[in-house]
């Protein structure tokens, strides 16, 4: 997996590259974690992301909760097969998906 974080002003986007699952989703978690505190909105760009497990929705979820505090949290690029786990996890009801 390959993070990639840009900050432009207060908007922190970072674009994940290849699978997030148990492996690599404490790393993930630990990127967003070190980057949020200056980010008033967070855009995670899954654009190449071909997998996601219930680890890797267990990472977004708490993004979510840290970044409504704020100015929100919004997915973007997720690829069909990553839509369909939104969908039937409910996270698709949860999550700001553009």
């Amino acid at each position: 997996m390959t993070i990639n974080k840009t900050k432009k002003e207060d908007q922190l986007t970072v674009a994940v590259e290849g699978r997030i699952d148990t492996v690599t989703s404490p790393e993930l978690e630990g990127a967003l974690k070190d980057s949020m505190g200056d980010a008033e909105k967070l855009v995670i760009d899954l654009k190449d992301v071909d997998y996601i497990s219930s680890a890797g929705l267990r990472v977004l979820l708490g993004a979510h909760k840290t970044m409504s505090r704020k100015g929100g949290l919004k997915i973007i690029n997720a690829a069909d097969s990553i839509m369909e786990i939104f969908e039937v996890t409910g996270f698709s009801d949860i999550l700001d998906i553009g």
